[in-house]
């Protein structure tokens, strides 16, 4: 079915796919898809006022779609179907009637059927109950492309909103929560303990909030923490995590039999990417026994390489922090004939910080990432690049995200690492190192030039 582009009012326009453009002239709004085949031109519109009740109308199929055909209004019975299935991963996927899909997340009611819900004690407080439309609803989604066409306006892949709900699934008396950090360190991880805690004792009134000394094996191996207001009250001004954390460790039995015997029903962990993982084993081993567990993971990655969210906690002090050593390669580089300063950077497999320093300093020649492949030799070639860099202005600055170049290494490289740290990451080969040795020993042997280079690398 479809819709060709017709104008319904002045300024207005729809598209197939019931997207709406409005470019002057009264406020309409246009929902779902049009349909009238054997007139080819159709549109469905909405009055102003009308939109929010026509728009939750429309998702339980309980409203007409109306069409504007050459001044006749026609009403159309509308099917509205949502189809429910698993992708190849597991994962539960939604199908909504519009041809979006949602990949959605695990729940408790998946494998405890029949919870009883309790209204959301946000409702009766004042400084929450107040906003308007504050709760998200179920059939409220985020699109993982912003940048659509026109035509495809609602399909694609989609993923669940988070925010507050009107119904939740604990009594905030029976919640006994618990917090954990795992893996290395990284600028926030105090600011996310004191947030969790505040949040869960002022604005949900939850009393018993436990922290996880040490990481996964403070499950099993070590006293917990009671954590308050009070006594998180100034953490955010500290570095590191008032938790500890360790790498490894996680012993799932010990860990699920830890918080079955502690009554846990509520796990918060704070982690990257082996963590994550580990989060989801005891997420799993919880549903093989049926508990009442809710396990969130809240990632921890200072490389903003998370799709959906704006940007992950700790990255804009990583920037920062960069462009110190930039700034001081720079000047390094500057003061020495054939200067070269040459930074690593942190990013296992994206980009993010690399990039963002080499654009906020401006004193960047070359930014190497691990999206975009290099290569060293020939025209186009990095030690190419160098010389001519060098030539024009006596100097230069390297920028390198530790991710970078691994496969030109790996060929380059007898002894491949094929070694992993006890959080199960692949221990990357040194690209700063290896460059260093690569430019110097060329320039000296192919053009009989001193290069005077300066190595910073900063890696979390």
């Amino acid at each position: 079915m479809a819709c060709c582009s017709t104008r319904i009012s002045p300024g207005l326009h729809t598209c197939a796919g019931g997207a709406c453009v409005q470019r002057s002239g009264r406020a309409e709004a246009c929902l779902g898809v049009s349909v009238a085949e054997e007139k080819g031109l159709s549109a469905l519109r909405v009055s102003s006022e009308k939109i929010e009740e026509r728009r939750k109308g429309f998702l339980k199929g309980e409203y007409h779609r109306k069409f504007v055909m050459h001044a006749v209004v026609m009403e159309v019975p509308v099917v509205r179907e949502t189809r429910m299935g698993l992708n190849l991963n597991g994962t539960k996927v939604y199908t909504g009637a519009g041809g979006a899909i949602l990949e959605d997340v695990p729940h408790l009611t998946d494998w405890l059927s029949g919870l009883p819900t309790y209204p959301n004690p946000l409702k009766y407080n004042p400084a929450y109950s107040a906003a308007r439309q504050y709760f998200v609803e179920e059939t409220d989604t985020v699109a993982k492309d912003v940048v659509v066409n026109i035509n495809d306006v609602g399909h694609g892949i989609h993923f669940r909103r988070a925010g507050p709900r009107d119904q939740i699934y604990f009594k905030p008396e029976e919640v006994r929560a618990c917090i954990v950090t795992c893996g290395g360190l990284c600028p926030g991880i105090n600011t996310v303990i004191r947030e969790i805690v505040c949040g869960l004792w002022t604005q949900y009134g939850v009393r018993e909030i436990l922290g996880i000394d040490g990481g996964y094996r403070g499950f099993y191996s070590k006293n917990t923490i009671d954590l308050t207001p009070k006594t998180v009250n100034d953490i955010h001004k500290r570095g590191g995590t008032v938790l500890q954390t360790s790498r490894g460790g996680h012993d799932l039995g010990k860990i699920v039999d830890s918080i079955q015997d502690r009554d846990i029903n509520q796990v918060y962990i704070i982690g990257g990417d082996g963590t994550q993982k580990g989060a989801n084993a005891i997420y799993e081993e919880c549903k093989r026994r049926g508990l009442k567990v809710a396990v969130a993971g809240i990632p921890k990655t200072i490389d903003n390489d998370i799709d959906v969210i704006d940007k992950s906690f700790g990255f804009d002090t990583a920037v920062e922090e960069a462009q110190r050593a930039i700034n001081a390669a720079h000047v390094e580089a500057e003061s020495v004939q054939n200067g070269l300063g040459l930074v690593k950077l942190m990013g296992r497999y994206s980009g993010y910080i690399a990039m963002h320093a080499t654009l906020a300093s401006r004193d960047v020649d070359c930014c190497l990432i691990p999206e975009v492949p290099f290569y060293l030799h020939g025209s186009g070639g990095l030690i190419e690049f160098v010389r001519k860099r060098l030539r024009e202005s006596g100097h230069m600055v390297i920028v390198v995200a530790e991710g970078a170049g691994q496969e030109l290494m790996a060929e380059s490289t007898v002894n491949n690492n094929d070694l992993k740290d006890a959080s199960g990451n692949k221990l990357l080969l040194d690209v700063g190192l290896w460059l260093c040795t690569i430019l110097k020993d060329h320039f000296q042997a192919e053009f009989r030039e001193t290069l005077n280079l300066k190595y910073i690398g900063m890696i979390k």
